[in-house]
């Protein structure tokens, strides 16, 4: 069996990968540019040399078993270094500064990778960059897929570990911004009493910082805000507290750039009289897949970068 996966061919890969994807062996076929009988062979080729089935036909389609779940992810996978390989080649034929994918939740995003970014453009302009932000288990799964080179979040409790090669990066810090006339702001650091009855700007539940403010207000002895409006959309966020004594929490990243010209909006920190942290965030990598120079480029920057705060 092991010999035959090592064996398997770039349209085996494809087939499983599109089958997997869509449910469907006629539009895998057709994604694959061949025949639905020839598909059909092929999937059954297959399954007879691994001695096992890979999908199961289900009246909602064609549903992986688990063999067929795993070779699908890693066929993906292969897909995804094939097309790099292309890529990789192409560049070093035509002399052009590569390709880089890269994902970061909101706060790395702004603080190390948009920084990084713009210091590779300078030294490479006609590297291709393509930026990511989304939360962890968005980006994560990305990565997986092999969609993007590397990323700055969080480990998903569902996404398995030994898949990834993982770096320790560095906490968030989560500060509060509000309207430049809200009540608040001249009384020096607040307390969480202080702020029990305000209505609150706030990520979803689960979402890390939201994490960080419901544990503040059980920290000091208060449930957590009950007047909320949920949303992670930052235009949400600014026409929200434009009209309102809303309060909103952000990383200080977020914040800091939310503060200067030309974004500021009449907006300003609250300072808190405790520090709020979320959890690390990691740089992630998947293991056993190698990186286009262009992405090597950007990681040591993201790295350098890290270091120095």
């Amino acid at each position: 069996m092991a010999g035959s996966l090592t064996d398997l061919r770039p349209a085996q890969a494809r087939l499983i990968a599109a089958i997997a994807d869509h449910g469907q062996l006629q539009v895998a076929a057709s994604l694959c540019r061949m025949t639905q009988p020839a598909a059909s062979r092929l999937l059954t080729d297959l399954e007879r040399q691994l001695g096992t089935k890979l999908f199961q036909r289900t009246p909602k389609g064609m549903e992986p078993t688990p063999a067929g779940a795993l070779l699908a992810r890693h066929a993906r996978r292969l897909q995804h270094d094939l097309a790099r390989l292309a890529d990789d080649f192409t560049d070093l034929r035509t002399g052009r500064g590569g390709v880089v994918r890269v994902g970061a939740v909101t706060g790395p995003a702004l603080g190390q990778l948009v920084p990084a970014v713009q210091q590779l453009k300078t030294q490479t302009p006609s590297v291709d960059v393509s930026i990511e932000v989304a939360p962890s288990l968005t980006l994560v799964q990305a990565l997986d897929r092999g969609e993007l080179d590397f990323v700055l979040a969080r480990l998903p409790p569902q996404m398995d570990e030994q898949d990834f090669v993982v770096e320790p990066a560095r906490d968030e810090i989560v500060q509060l911004l509000v309207r430049a006339s809200h009540p608040l702001l001249d009384r020096g650091p607040v307390g969480m009493a202080a702020l029990r009855d305000m209505r609150w700007i706030l990520q979803v539940r689960g979402a890390p910082i939201r994490n960080a403010i419901d544990t503040a207000f059980h920290d000091a002895g208060l449930a957590a805000p009950q007047d909320v409006i949920s949303t992670s959309s930052l235009l949400a966020i600014i026409a929200l507290l434009k009209d309102s004594d809303a309060v909103a929490p952000m990383s200080k990243e977020v914040i800091d750039l939310m503060l200067e010209p030309p974004v500021s909006a009449d907006l300003r920190r609250l300072e808190l009289d405790r520090l709020l942290t979320v959890a690390p965030y990691l740089i992630m990598q998947a293991r056993g897949r190698v990186l286009p120079r262009a992405a090597e480029r950007l990681l040591l920057l993201v790295q350098a970068s890290i270091r120095q705060m």
